[in-house]
C-alpha cells in the first residue's frame, strides 16, 4: 500500500504563530536585559584605559627625570588628581584620577618609582606598576 500525505495548503496556524512570536519575544527580552551589563563593561573598560594612560606617562615621565644624573631625586610618595579632559578645573561629567607616586632608594643612584592611580567612589583600589630607574650620563640635559 501507497500511503500519501494529505497536505495542509491553507498555511499556518494562530497555534504556531503565536509559538514563533514568544520565541521571538524570548529572545528580544534576552539581549534587553544583556543591555545594561554592557554598558557597565563599556564604562569600566573606559576608565581603566584612561588610568592606563595616566600610569604609563606618569612613569615615562619619573623615569627620564631620574635618569638624569643632574636632576635632584626627591624620595617619598606624592599625590595629585588628573582630570580626564586634561583641564585644570573640573568640567561637567569629568572622569577623575588619583594618582600616587611613591619614589624610594634602593642603593647608590638607584630608585624604585611606584605609581597607582585610583578612580574612587568607582574603584579605590585602582591599578599599580613599578619601575627601576638607574642613572645614566647620556640622559644629562639642563
Amino acid at each position: 500500500m501507497i500511503f500519501h500525505m494529505i497536505r495542509n495548503k491553507r498555511g499556518i496556524s494562530i497555534v504556531e504563530m503565536m509559538v514563533a512570536v514568544v520565541i521571538t519575544m524570548i529572545g528580544v527580552l534576552s539581549i534587553f536585559m544583556l543591555q545594561s551589563s554592557s554598558w557597565r563593561t563599556v564604562a569600566k573598560a573606559d576608565y581603566l584605559g584612561r588610568a592606563s594612560e595616566i600610569l604609563s606617562g606618569e612613569l615615562q615621565r619619573q623615569e627620564a627625570l631620574i635618569m638624569n644624573p643632574r636632576y635632584f631625586v626627591e624620595t617619598g610618595t606624592f599625590v595629585d588628581t588628573v582630570r580626564a579632559s586634561s583641564q585644570g578645573a573640573s568640567v561637567s561629567g569629568d572622569a577623575v584620577f588619583n594618582v600616587r607616586t611613591r619614589i624610594e632608594s634602593i642603593g647608590t643612584d638607584i630608585w624604585r618609582v611606584t605609581v597607582t592611580v585610583t578612580w574612587p567612589p568607582l574603584n579605590s583600589k585602582g591599578i599599580t606598576e613599578n619601575i627601576v630607574v638607574t642613572r645614566q650620563e647620556r640622559f644629562s640635559f639642563i
